[in-house]
């Protein structure tokens, strides 16, 4: 029996079939590009750096990624149809956001992303692509578009100017390391 999965605006029924240099097995509630992770946690000395959600992640109910001591909290939602989230509103809390951590939505294109320690070290890299999500929690990071892109990005306010962040060289490009993580 096929399953019907939307993907790219096009209506999937197959078990089996192809996107771009993709290789996609359906199955319901589970879905895996050839064994590539659908959330990866990038780390460091045991220090979180990010948190990338593929586009093909699903899981039913409520599903945090991030810890809850986090600024930035990050979580992915499926509910059946009719489905009620009851009113409600945010009461005032006080936090005090040392850090900005930032959430990106990759709308098109495909991006590289470059992890750097806090020492501004290069560390290695990920593509991005259409519909991923990543949390940027620590370290420093930087981006390459590898096609034209569309980003959709959130983070705390407010904006603090220049004191918001500190630029420094990007890593050069015949040392840049792209990691696949895999479940094997």
């Amino acid at each position: 029996m096929g399953y019907e999965k939307r993907l790219f605006g096009l209506s999937v029924t197959h078990k089996n079939f192809e996107v771009g240099s993709f290789s996609v097995l359906l199955k319901p509630r589970s879905i895996k590009i050839h064994n590539k992770l659908m959330i990866e946690q990038i780390k460091h000395k045991d220090k979180l750096l990010s948190i990338i959600i593929r586009v093909y992640f699903e899981e039913d109910g409520i599903h945090f990624f991030t810890p809850h001591d986090f600024s930035q909290q990050l979580a992915y939602m499926k509910h059946s149809t009719y489905y009620s989230i009851p009113p409600h509103v945010h009461n005032p809390v006080f936090r005090n956001v040392v850090l900005t951590q930032e959430v990106l939505f990759i709308k098109s294109g495909k991006v590289r992303v470059d992890f750097y320690d806090d020492d501004y070290n290069y560390l290695e890299s990920r593509i991005l692509y259409p519909g991923d999500v990543i949390l940027l929690a620590n370290g420093g990071h930087g981006f390459v578009m590898l096609e034209e892109s569309e980003i959709i990005e959130v983070k705390q306010g407010p904006y603090a100017g220049d004191d918001d962040k500190t630029r420094f060289k990007e890593v050069d490009p015949d040392k840049v390391i792209i990691k696949e993580t895999t479940d094997d």
